[in-house]
């Protein structure tokens, strides 16, 4: 009976103070940490708990890596370390990005999704197949960090914080590695097929120089077998471990067959084929197959990876400021209020307000807007984005994770790492595919056995498990969805939600909010209607003075107003009635009024009855009348102005089908005469943000699927009832963290740009998993039937797999 205070799984001593317990065979068994708890738990939980039957006392210590890898996990659960990349979301709702290491197929992101998802206090995962990053959210008071990783770490993978600068050094490190595996293969393949020509040419080669020849081939293979072959072993073992099948299982399982046969018939002198240069060009080819795809998946998903490495690691603070000498200092180290200096060519590593110097910065990075923007002092700056022409003092506001360009990143790493429904169905059909191939590949060779001989038996069979490899329909989707997203990001379309571009595709109308949306949300002075004798710069100067004073967009829109001064003008007695105008008593060309400002129910009270001929002006929209104790003097009529190139926007929509609405709070007069004069399909006018969505939801009972685009705080509710939605920039923060799809710049034209686009992705997405089908209902009867050669089953894998990432790819152009 094991001690008390020894834990279960490792055997070391369990402090007094520690209540984990492992269920093991109806009992409770002591655990000494969280990561033995959570290992011990999910090798029962898997049904290998007669594990801790069989082993010795000196195994009971075997089942977690070494102290000192356990040692370095648990740094990670420390606060000052957590500092730079873990982030609060609540008491104790943690979430990181993680980095991951040994991926090799979209498999491997299914099995680390499973095994993160059972550990207790793990709430979400999502993997980004694209970019080999998850984002992993947790309760802190159920799981620790270094549980994680642990979990990660036994699934046979890699884990660390993410680091861009560490990504990079990895790709390129995996990268020569992958390019030496293959030229390892590929050398070996040349050799070998020089030694096997000479048996094709000459039958009377005799036996002690055929003997030589296969010894040479075999001594030649041995390379690839235990040094290029190595990644698909390590695949198909993890798959092994947890009790799967993945993409690396039938490829290994060809590789082996092959060697033991070829091995046995060396020995044994038995058949008249030749087996190692088959091997040498099987793994050559594979290993090539999958460089090239690795490649194009980092071209498809490499969007999210410029963004992150825009802003630079080093900036010129000024300590001492206004006194402009810098010093060098890392950009992690900076905080609000520090001032830094950025120079022409640099790239601004903050967010923040311009203090001094005057120059353009060039945000397409974010924007997907090509011209770059005058900045100057008072103006705001955003990191990531270029200081093109002249030095420019800057006030650090943001910094790090609570940039723009972080929460942008965010979002966009999110979008990738999300799953549409497409993309789990395919990979839950190639998981059992890949089972189903496996048991169909037994009768198979046996058939083949009885029906002519072992070694062709052998050959067919190995045939069948590589070409029927279903790495073209795990590919289908994500490649699709990377490739379509970052090509939308470059164009300042930013993609948040995993399902917003397979949903775009399918949309029947779509709802646009007016104000901020079609509108500039500025309202301007459309025409001024004049009466009693008073000049137009006379009643531009009085309502100036009226409005000096208001912050009140109609206030704006007036002292917008050029004008010409009419003398010295006093004012005295102001009163600001919330709602509804402003009065003073106005010294005007010497004689001294009660004058007016404001709704003209509000100027009635001192001017008396409205005159006749304004009546119908008042209807047309937004008006504000000025008068006097004598009488009304004169009515603005204002207008919000429609956005550049609106218009045309709608028109690109309207000709791909989809009908459009408006939503707004505004008047009536002045919202059906924007629905009018933009030939809008539907219009609705004053309306509450419940009306908004009750209008939503109707169209949506009566079969539209909707994209609702808005800015505002009103639309939040709206924006999450739609189908789709999509904030646009400058909106409240509130309606962009609940969009699915954000606009980086002011213009809408990208809209039907995005529409377009969703619907290719879906196009594209739907051929090839139509290529993937048909290609292995093609290839799995002329591989069992015995048509295909191994290295035509290769190329035909290979292919297959190239094509749909070729295909995907074109979604980037």
């Amino acid at each position: 009976m094991k001690n008390e205070s020894s834990c279960f799984h490792c055997g070391l001593p369990v402090p007094a103070d520690l209540k984990l317990t492992i269920h093991y065979e109806n009992r409770d068994e002591p655990a000494c940490c969280a990561g033995c708890q959570a290992v011990a738990q999910s090798i029962i939980d898997a049904g290998l708990g007669s594990y801790y039957k069989q082993r010795t006392a000196e195994a009971e210590k075997a089942g977690l890596p070494p102290p000192e890898i356990l040692d370095q996990l648990k740094l990670y659960d420390l606060p000052q370390v957590q500092a730079e990349f873990v982030e609060t979301l609540s008491e104790n709702r943690r979430e990181a990005v993680l980095m991951l290491g040994g991926i090799t197929c979209a498999a491997c992101v299914w099995l680390i999704e499973q095994q993160l998802l059972r550990l207790d206090g793990v709430l979400s995962v999502d993997l980004n197949y694209s970019t080999r990053r998850a984002r992993v959210s947790w309760d802190d008071g159920r799981a620790k960090l270094s549980d994680i990783l642990l979990r990660i770490r036994q699934s046979g993978y890699t884990a660390a914080p993410y680091d861009a600068q560490k990504v990079e050094v990895q790709a390129q490190k995996e990268r020569k590695q992958a390019l030496i595996r293959l030229a390892v293969a590929g050398l070996a393949m040349m050799q070998t097929m020089m030694f096997i020509a000479p048996t094709y040419l000459y039958d009377d080669i005799e036996p002690q120089f055929l003997n030589i020849l296969h010894w040479a081939s075999f001594l030649l293979v041995l390379p690839v077998m235990f040094y290029s072959a190595v990644p698909f072993y390590r695949g198909a073992w993890r798959d092994l471990k947890n009790r799967r099948t993945g993409m690396d299982t039938p490829i290994s399982l060809g590789i082996v067959l092959s060697f033991v046969a070829g091995l046995y018939a060396l020995l044994t002198h038995a058949g008249e084929g030749m087996y190692f240069e088959g091997i040498a060009m099987l793994v050559f080819l594979l290993l090539l197959g999958r460089f090239m795809e690795q490649s194009a998946r980092r071209k498809a998903g490499d969007a999210a990876e410029q963004l992150v490495k825009l802003v630079p690691a080093f900036c010129h603070r000024l300590p001492h400021y206004p006194d402009e000498t810098s010093e060098e200092a890392a950009v992690v180290q900076l905080q609000p209020g520090d001032v830094i200096a950025v120079r022409a060519g640099e790239v601004l590593p903050v967010d923040g307000q311009v203090l001094a110097g005057e120059s353009e910065v060039d945000e397409a990075m974010l924007t997907g807007e090509n011209l770059p923007v005058p900045k100057a002092a008072g103006d705001k700056v955003t990191a990531g984005t270029l200081n093109t022409a002249s030095p420019l003092v800057v006030q650090v506001e943001e910094v790090g994770k609570n940039t723009r360009l972080s929460h942008i990143v965010k979002l966009l790493d999110r979008a990738l790492s999300q799953k549409p429904r497409l993309a789990v169905l395919a990979d839950r059909y190639a998981s059992s595919f890949v089972l189903g191939l496996i048991v169909f590949a037994v009768p198979v060779f046996l058939g083949w056995w009885w029906y002519a001989d072992v070694h062709k038996a052998l050959w067919i069979t190995v045939a069948l498990l590589v070409i029927t490899c279903p790495c073209a329909l795990s590919l289908a989707t994500p490649t699709a969805l990377a490739a379509s997203t970052g090509k939308l990001a470059s164009e300042g379309v930013l993609i948040s939600a995993g399902h917003a571009l397979e949903t775009l595709a399918e949309i029947t109308d779509v709802v646009f909010d007016k104000t901020g949306t079609l509108t500039e949300g500025k309202l301007a002075v459309q025409r001024m209607l004049l009466h009693g004798g008073i000049t137009e710069a006379q009643a531009v100067a009085v309502a100036q003075v009226l409005e000096r004073q208001s912050e009140h967009p109609i206030a704006r829109a007036i002292l917008n107003l050029p004008s010409v001064s009419d003398g010295d003008i006093r004012s005295e007695q102001r009163i600001n009635r919330v709602g509804h105008g402003v009065s003073a008593r106005l010294g005007v060309g010497g004689q001294e009024m009660l004058w007016a400002i404001g709704r003209p129910e509000f100027v009635a009270e001192i001017a008396g009855e409205l005159p006749d001929d304004w009546r119908d002006a008042v209807g047309e929209g937004s008006v504000i009348a000025l008068g006097n104790q004598q009488g009304f003097a004169a009515l603005f009529v204002l207008q919000d102005q429609v956005k550049e190139g609106v218009a045309e926007m709608l028109a690109e929509l309207r000709a791909a089908g989809l009908r459009l609405h408006v939503l707004s709070g505004d008047r009536q007069a002045a919202v059906s005469a924007l629905a009018q004069s933009l030939g809008l399909d539907a219009a609705r006018a004053e309306a509450t943000p419940e009306d908004k969505l009750a209008y939503v939801e109707t169209l949506q009972r009566q079969g539209a699927k909707v994209l609702m685009i808005g800015d505002g705080i009103n639309d939040a509710p709206v924006l999450a009832a739609a189908e789709v939605s999509m904030a646009v920039a400058g909106g409240a923060d509130v309606a962009r963290e609940g969009a699915d799809v954000v606009l980086l710049n002011d213009s809408l034209a990208v809209v039907p740009m995005a529409v377009a686009q969703a619907r290719r992705t879906h196009t594209i997405i739907r051929e090839n998993l139509i290529w993937s089908t048909v290609y292995n209902l093609i290839a799995v009867p002329l591989a069992a039937a015995g048509f295909v050669n191994p290295w035509v089953a290769v190329l035909g894998m290979s292919l297959s797999s190239l094509l749909v990432l070729a295909n995907a790819l074109r979604l980037r152009k």
